[in-house]
Order: structure tokens, then sequence, then C-alpha cells
């Protein structure tokens, strides 16, 4: 407590500074201030300041230090008029096209229909996140794997356009899951029978197994490639631990501890051994943020100011893809809820 008291009583700026815009801020009493601006450039601390997230600098003799320093407006405008929509559960919107629950063309086509038909504004929807691969051990959707990635669960197949060019076999293999996905979505809209996520789940992944043997097309293989470039290191963390999970199980606190650091020479092995399925939660997550795109796409096309609301889970489960491979992030042993 001595040692903070100290560091605090000494310490040249405190953690954050917020100020009024269009204000400035009272220089301090000795050493040299600036301000770097959110859109570039630098300004006085005494100057106006824009709305915005600058950092305050300060140097007094060979001491150095900087804070985030909010410029806040009084306060938020008032949208000119309210707007209104619908909240769901997307595993809950079917339509005869789905394969036993809501997938993201079902969304689109809600979105489509309530913004042009009803004026709605958005569609606002529980948590999408990436649950783990097989069985699900919790079905709670605020308790995914993986916040920063949605679930493939919500494909449309049809819709990927790879299935356009599937070969005789993977054709008649798709086909024979389709019939029985429909009447799994069948016995739901017409018997009500509830979700089966499970037989959802298994019967989706096997057809995207084969659309996944398509080749790509050069246009959609450079479409591919700049996701993967965009997502970078947390994508290919979140395939290996996909791949990991299958052949380990899908707590990664049970899997062998040479395993359980993402940065090991084992795991950078492992991802090596794994490639097949790496590479194919990789094209998931591509397939699957593509098509919740697309519904964003169909929501404004069709009038509408926000368009999606996504719900965000407060935490992920502490067995899954990010505590995993965000463990230099995380607090071990810390839980909400």
């Amino acid at each position: 407590l001595d040692l903070h008291r100290r560091v605090r009583a000494e310490r040249l700026l405190p953690p954050c500074v917020v100020a009024e815009a269009g204000k400035g801020l009272i220089p301090p009493a000795q050493g040299v201030a600036e301000v770097e601006l959110e859109g570039g450039g630098t300004a006085s601390p005494a100057d106006a300041l824009p709305p915005g997230h600058h950092i305050l600098r300060v140097r007094v003799g060979e001491r150095e230090a900087q804070a985030p320093l909010l410029a806040v407006p009084d306060r938020v405008a008032v949208p000119e008029r309210r707007s209104w929509g619908f909240l769901v559960q997307l595993y809950s919107v079917l339509s005869r096209r789905s394969w036993g629950m809501g997938d993201l063309a079902d969304l689109a086509e809600l979105a489509a229909w309530s913004g042009r038909e009803l004026g709605a504004g958005f569609v606002q929807l529980g948590p999408l996140h990436a649950a783990v691969p097989g069985p699900l051990p919790d079905p709670s959707p605020y308790r995914p794997s993986s916040r920063r990635f949605p679930d493939p669960m919500h494909v449309r197949v049809e819709a990927v356009p790879e299935y356009a060019y599937l070969d005789p076999a993977g054709r008649d293999l798709v086909h024979a899951l389709a019939v029985r996905a429909r009447a799994l979505n069948d016995a739901v809209l017409d018997g009500g029978s509830l979700i089966d996520r499970e037989a959802v789940r298994d019967l989706k992944h096997r057809a995207l197994r084969a659309v996944h043997a398509v080749p790509l097309s050069p246009g959609r293989a450079a479409a591919f490639a700049a996701f993967t470039a965009r997502e970078g290191h947390g994508l290919t963390d979140f395939a290996t631990w996909c791949a990991l999970a299958e052949a380990h199980g899908a707590d990664w606190r049970s899997w062998p501890v040479e395993l359980r650091d993402v940065r090991s020479p084992a795991v950078a092995r492992a991802r090596r051994e794994h490639a097949q399925s790496v590479a194919f939660h990789r094209w998931l997550a591509w397939i699957t943020d593509e098509q919740l795109a697309g519904a964003q796409r169909a929501a404004t096309d069709a009038g509408m100011e926000i368009g999606l609301v996504h719900d965000l889970a407060v935490g992920v489960a502490p067995g899954g893809a990010d505590a995993w491979a965000l463990r230099h992030c995380l607090a071990p042993g810390m839980s909400v809820g």
C-alpha cells in the first residue's frame, strides 16, 4: 500500500484524463505538455480540443508520461426520430428452406421484409458467437468458445457459392443430408417438435466439409486471402483450437500439457499435423462472416437505418478458444454471472 500511494503521488498524469470538447485543459504547472489528436496532428492542452480519443503527453525534465485524453461533447445528439425493430433468437427464425433451425439467409429475409414492408429500423439478435465443435456441453449462447468469430451453425449451406459446383458424389451427399435436415425442419414447423441443435450442427458440418472440398475460383481465393490477412493470428489460433478440440476434447485444460500454450512448439507441430482441419475451420469462419455481412446488406438495402444489432456475451467459456488463445489477457479463476 505504501508503494502504491508513493507511485500515485509521484506520477505525472492520472490513468485517464477527461475534458469537455471545445474547451482546453489547464496546462501543468511545470514541464511541457502536448496533445496528439485522434485525427492526426498535435495541439496545446489549452487549445479548444475537438471531440475524440486523444493522447496527452507530458515531459518534466527527464521524466515523460502519457495518458488517454477523452474530449467529450456536452451532450450526445438526439436522433431526429425513434426507430423500432424485432428482437429475435436466430435459431427460432425458421423458414421452409431452413435445416432445422433459423440461419443467416432467414435473417436476411426477415430484415429485407421488415425493413421494406413494415419500416423497421433494425433487427436485434442474441449472441451468434462460435460454440465448441462437436456435441454442445453448454447450449447457452452467453458462454461461447469465442466471441471473436460467429458460429458456422448459422450458415445456409446452399448459399455458399461453392455449393453450386459440387461434383455428382458431393451433390448426392449434401442432398441426402438436406433431406434429413428438412425433415427436422418440418417437425418443428408442423409437428411442434423442439429444435435439435445437435442434429442440425452434425448435418451442416458434414455438408460443409463436402462444399469445402470444391476448389475456390481465383476471385473467391483472393477474397478468402484478404479475410485471413485481415483476421491474422487470431483466426489461425481459433482454427487451431477447433482442430485440437476435435482431436483432444472441447476443454483445452484437459489437453496434453504441451498443447495448452498457444505459442508452444508442440502447438506449431500440431497445427501442421492437423493442417486440413485448421484450413476447414478458417474457411468456416470466412463463409459465416460473408453471410452475416450479406444479412446486414439486406437490412440496409431495405432502408434500415441501423440494420443488425448483435448482442455480445459478457464472457467466454474458460475451456474454449478465446480462453486458450488469450491466456495472457485473462485472469485465471475469475468468473462472472
